[in-house]
């Protein structure tokens, strides 16, 4: 239990040192901070997972400068992003559901982990993370909706990837989610899946029991 208890504070301060490696796109970041969403549910059982998850949103809550551009307070959670934050809370768990279900259908245990295993936790792990999307875009599409602003560069962003869209709703949904998916899976979620690997091995060797 105390090593589970020390990992999900372990994972909910390295959510917020990813969140610093940023840039920033209009009013939403880039971030790394997926790898530490798709890690603490490789890592921990769905409980410690969601636990990891709601100690970031907590310290950011409070104030503490753990959102991307070291931000911190309510209203970062209350802002035009803080939906995406809250959707952590629900994806790390769903991830730890569906590597548990994976790792039971393969007979396996993390560090016994292949290149196909891999590939077929890649999708998984894309799956565990639409609640992220989901809370990020209902959220950010009301800020976007009710600020001209926010709309304006919404359009901006679709039109510099060619995109000719008139629909008021789809447009902050390809702004504020579907750019963002590729860098998403392809990096942070790839880094994650190698991550997880080795820190379970060092887990394994030293007798430590995280999931």
């Amino acid at each position: 239990m105390y090593v589970r208890l020390v990992m999900c504070a372990t994972i909910a301060v390295l959510a917020g040192i990813l969140a610093q490696l940023s840039f920033w796109i209009g009013p939403i970041p880039y971030t790394f901070q997926n790898t530490s969403v798709v890690l603490a549910g490789l890592l921990l059982d769905a409980p410690h997972a969601f636990l990891s998850m709601v100690l970031y949103v907590l310290f950011v809550a409070l104030g503490l400068p753990m959102a991307a551009g070291f931000r911190g307070g309510i209203y970062v959670i209350l802002g035009p992003t803080g939906g995406y934050i809250l959707g952590f809370m629900l994806s790390a768990p769903l991830m730890s559901l569906l590597r548990r279900w994976y790792l039971r259908l393969r007979g396996r245990k993390l560090d016994e982990l292949g290149l196909a295993d891999y590939l077929a936790l890649l999708p998984l792990s894309l799956i565990a993370v639409l609640p992220t999307y989901v809370l990020g875009f209902l959220v950010f599409s009301y800020h976007a909706l009710g600020n001209e602003q926010f709309f304006s560069w919404a359009q901006n962003v679709v039109s510099s990837i060619g995109g000719n869209v008139s629909d008021r709703l789809l447009i902050p949904f390809i702004a504020g989610v579907l750019v963002f998916v590729p860098q998403d899976l392809l990096m942070d979620h790839v880094i994650a899946l190698a991550l997880a690997k080795y820190i379970y091995k060092i887990a394994a060797y030293k007798g430590l029991k995280l999931n």
